[in-house]
């Protein structure tokens, strides 16, 4: 632990009387270390600590953390895991036991609404990633009750994202005030203490900027190109912010964020440019991003891909410069020439037609020349490497001779200095599909790693070409015709003055001649000097199977080392929103059989989210793609260690992307900060911030003025005493935030097990709540027939609650989207099917959590309320079979009543008379005419009846 790190903690525990505090600090600074140390302050006789919110990968590095900084081994206080699988009981016993312990938000708020938990037990709340909180959430109803029922509980809340929390409206305000604080902590990586602690003896820096190949730059200068045009294309809509609109932003995954927030609720609105507008920008800034990511094949695939998926209603592929992206991509990997060495392409003054063909023949690369006579066409591989992979390779050897060199000249090292130093290096990188790739290029040769991704590459355009062509309206000589003998003919309509349309069949044909050399080879078992890597390479890639990557050819490397205070600017995109827990082989390279022997490697991926540097202790780490998470992990990891001496290589591609992503991130957790410190100064919280909103939220509130002033006109003024009003809640309910709202609203909740609706608010109306997204899915898998199903059966007022988010528009489509023809597709068509089947349901528009608690009320008016015990048994099988006057499953013959409608005669209007009538099907089946006639209602419908069940079947003989 650093210094700050326990000026944090005296902060929060400064003033006991204020409850805890939200704490927000820069990214990479050691949360989990500022958690662990919390966790060793907090004695078993305070209370329970209960730990909410973490992510897998959070729970691991504070558990690594209190494991390492254990003082006394035989003392274990190590936090328990609370999860649904545990028994009531056993979760009493941890509640109870004084122990720090992990807990999902939805258990702990069914303990305590059920008072399975004695709110006297605990001690306090510690919430982790603070910034996805708000005033619905279910932390926030946790936070609620606790504070209501025990003052002295204390809540600790934190957050490492500081430009999320000021996304919003005065987000940091909101977040303390649903936790019921009044203290913000602000810790950014330029405070004094973190600053003079990170900087006393930080790491060499040595900063080497790589310069990208041409076609790199083209790419990327292309790209950036579309993006804006696509950006000034946004503007003109008039309905986002403009300032929010530029390049820089684009850079970074929150831009999507910003749009469709704004956008959101008008996306009704909205024509489809638009809408595909924001779809293109998040593809255009993946696109840079895989450009100094991934290998030349790769990114082409993707771009394939994108092609191949997008290219009909894609805007961003019909702008002007869209048709360089394909063709330098193309020219990365292979180069198409004729016999002659003459360069087959378009002539230039036909760019704009030429651009869209390029785009379909760029599919996936080519293999080994191939040529047809004096006629024919060849192709040339490229396989153009990443320019890093060479940096990387001349950095392990230099760090390696390094290290001979000074253990030639001090052989008389003390034990302790060699002790320390395990000569490992850290090579880090963004994902996992990066780190193998790497590991084979160090292991082996970067030209074998690119031709197994080729010859991978082929292959899949092999069996892609092998699939049903359909709708193929002229006869064409077949594709495999010339190209099974490795040759492509010219036709001598084909010449050199040909349409574009043909040299983009013999591109194609060609393609498809290496592809089935390589394919034929597979197949006969041929061994290909580069099978192991084309094996060991799919390993990598099909876990990013749909990534780019690319690669260049390396030219002049400058490095040049850096003062102290770089290590502070090396910033990039936060870490993916995806974490993957599966962690990268730890598998520590060895040195080199050829070639200069490298030191032992370690390859970590930034998306395992594991904290590796306390676990390897390297000397040496190689940033391949700079983060600032990471960043700021290299400089707390040596602060712990002053007397460990650690050299640090940041790769950059100069003038890239990269970097100004990187200069950006700066700028924006910068400005990130300021903008907390001036939302600090001007913040209006209650000062009793804990009793503030915590009493009773008495059924008077929900009253309107007028209905609480009509109490005065009585004799005396005196109030009618009313009873509390109490709701039954499905368990999976509480994974939405209507619970939370119902509370706020003075509503009792009771959280049981129900097997038919999902909220009974009287003995006869049960709801069945839908989101948006939810009810299109149960529509699609059948799910809602059977629940509104259930939900008429048992009770005698069904409801369906579709429910619309606050922040979006209230309604389906669009006016110019609803059409007049019933469709099996469109939703108002299956709505108005259900109420055509259901008579008695009842459908409730809402158009957000407080309206669905207005409504709630409503419904609830003149009402009994709902038999707990009564609710739970509904729809429930029972061993005792048929009970009378019960409302299990067993009292209802579903099968019998379903058949009994199917018959001839028996309608809608006279079954139920039949099942008072008679108590079984055998019993109706004996029945005279009469009979039925006065049941049925009519001597027709009798006699139809009659007559099927008397009828004979036929027989065979």
């Amino acid at each position: 632990m650093v210094q700050f790190h326990e000026h944090i903690i005296s902060d929060l525990l400064e003033d006991p009387t204020a409850g805890g505090g939200l704490v927000v600090l820069s990214a990479g600074l050691g949360l989990h270390k500022l958690i662990a140390g919390l966790l060793h302050l907090h004695h078993p006789s305070q209370g329970s600590l209960l730990i909410l919110s973490a992510t897998p990968s959070q729970k691991h590095s504070i558990l690594t953390s209190l494991n390492n900084s254990n003082p006394n081994p035989e003392i274990t206080n190590t936090p328990s895991e609370i999860t649904s699988d545990l028994p009531v009981h056993h979760r009493l016993s941890l509640y109870t036991s004084g122990q720090a312990s992990f807990i999902t938000s939805r258990i702990l708020i069914v303990d305590l609404l059920t008072h399975r938990l004695p709110v006297t037990a605990v001690a306090g709340i510690v919430l982790l990633n603070a910034h996805l909180l708000s005033e619905t959430c279910t932390e926030a109803f946790i936070v609620r009750i606790l504070r209501a029922s025990n003052k002295d509980v204390y809540v600790r809340a934190f957050s490492d994202r500081p430009h999320a929390m000021v996304s919003g409206f005065a987000k940091a305000e909101r977040t303390l005030k649903c936790l019921f604080l009044r203290k913000l902590h602000l810790w950014p990586r330029f405070q004094v203490y973190v600053s003079e602690d990170l900087e006393r003896d930080p790491p060499e820096v040595v900063d080497i900027r790589v310069p990208m190949s041409a076609y790199m730059m083209g790419i990327q200068k292309a790209v950036i190109e579309v993006m804006d045009a696509c950006l000034k294309e946004m503007r003109k809509t008039n309905k986002v912010d403009v300032e929010d609109l530029t390049v820089e932003n684009g850079l970074f995954k929150s831009f999507d964020e910003i749009v469709r927030r704004q956008l959101d609720p008008i996306w009704h609105t909205l024509g489809k440019k638009t809408k595909q507008l924001v779809s293109d920008l998040k593809t255009l800034r993946k696109l840079l991003d895989y450009l100094v990511r991934y290998d030349a094949v790769t990114y082409l695939k993707y771009l394939d891909s994108l092609r191949a998926s997008e290219s009909f209603r894609s805007v961003w592929i019909f702008a002007e410069s869209s048709y360089k992206i394909f063709e330098y991509a193309k020219k990365r990997v292979y180069h198409f020439k004729r016999s002659n060495g003459e360069t087959l392409t378009t002539p230039s003054k036909s760019v704009k037609s030429k651009k869209r063909k390029l785009d379909d023949k760029d599919k996936e690369g080519i293999d080994s020349p191939v040529m047809n006579g004096n006629s024919g066409v060849m192709l040339e591989e490229v396989l153009e490497e990443a320019p890093k992979w060479k940096v990387l390779r001349e950095i392990l050897e230099e760090i390696e001779a390094e290290r001979e060199k000074q253990a030639t000249t001090n052989d008389d090292r003390d034990a302790e200095s060699d002790q320390d130093d395990n000569g490992i290096v850290l090579v880090a990188c963004k994902d996992e599909h990066s780190c193998v790739q790497l590991e084979e290029c160090i292991t082996s040769n970067p030209n074998k790693v690119m031709r197994g991704e080729w010859e991978k590459y082929l292959l899949s355009k092999v069996q892609l070409n092998a699939l049903p062509k359909r709708n193929k309206k002229k006869t064409q000589a077949p594709k495999g015709f010339g190209i099974l003998d490795g040759s492509v003919p010219l036709t001598p309509s084909k010449g050199v003055e040909g349409g574009t349309s043909s040299i983009v069949t013999q591109e194609n044909d060609a393609l498809l001649a290496a592809a089935t050399e390589i394919s034929k080879q597979a197949e006969k078992g041929i061994e290909v000097v580069d099978e192991p890597q084309v094996s060991v390479g799919g390993k990598g890639k099909g876990k990013r199977n749909s990534k780019g990557t690319n690669k260049t050819s390396t030219k002049n490397v400058s490095s040049k080392k850096d003062d102290k205070n770089k290590t502070e600017s090396v910033l990039t995109e936060s870490e993916p929103n995806k974490v993957e827990n599966s962690t990268i082989s730890g598998s520590v390279l060895k040195k080199h059989v050829e070639g200069k022997p490298i030191p032992p490697v370690h390859f970590h991926a930034y998306e395992s989210g594991q904290q590796i540097l306390d676990v390897l202790k390297p000397s040496a780490i190689i940033v391949y793609h700079p983060d600032i998470t990471f960043v700021r992990e290299i400089e707390t990891y040596k602060a712990e260690n002053l007397s460990k001496k650690v050299k640090v290589y940041f790769l950059f591609y100069e003038d890239s992307t990269e970097v100004q992503k990187f200069e950006a991130s700066i700028r924006r957790e910068n400005g990130a900060f300021e903008s907390l410190i001036r939302q600090k100064s001007m913040m209006m919280l209650p000062v009793d911030q804990v009793a503030h909103g915590l009493g009773l939220v008495s059924a008077n509130e929900m009253e309107s003025p007028s209905k609480q002033n009509m109490v005065t006109r009585k004799a005396g003024g005196q109030k009618e005493a009313r009873k509390e009003m109490q709701v039954i809640v499905d368990m999976r309910e509480f994974m939405s935030s209507l619970p939370n709202v119902l509370h706020q609203k003075g509503m009792n909740i009771i959280p049981v097990t129900l097997e038919v609706g999902d909220y009974i608010l009287s003995p006869s109306i049960c709801v069945e709540r839908k989101s948006i997204l939810d009810l299109f899915g149960s529509f699609a898998s059948g799910r809602l027939y059977h629940q509104v199903e259930m939900m008429t059966r048992y009770y005698r007022i069904p409801v369906l609650l579709i429910e619309f988010s606050q922040d979006k528009s209230f309604s389906f489509l669009s006016t110019s989207e609803i059409s007049d023809d019933v469709t099996p597709h469109n939703i108002i068509s299956k709505l108005s099917l259900l109420a055509l089947h259901f008579p008695r349901l009842r459908i409730v528009w809402s158009r957000s959590l407080h309206a669905t608690a207005e409504i709630f009320a409503s419904l609830k008016m003149n009402q009994d309320e709902p038999d707990e015990a009564k609710a739970t048994r509904v729809g429930v099988p029972s061993e005792e079979g048929v009970v009378e006057d019960d409302v299990r499953a067993e009292n209802y013959n579903t099968s019998a009543v379903e058949f009994l409608r199917r018959l001839p005669g028996v309608t809608d209007s006279n079954y139920r008379t039949i099942m008072e009538g008679c108590g079984s099907l055998a019993e109706l089946a004996l029945l005279p005419v009469e009979k039925l006639a006065e049941l049925m209602g009519g001597q027709k419908s009798a006699t139809t009846l009659r007559e099927f069940l008397d009828a004979k079947y036929p027989t065979l003989l």
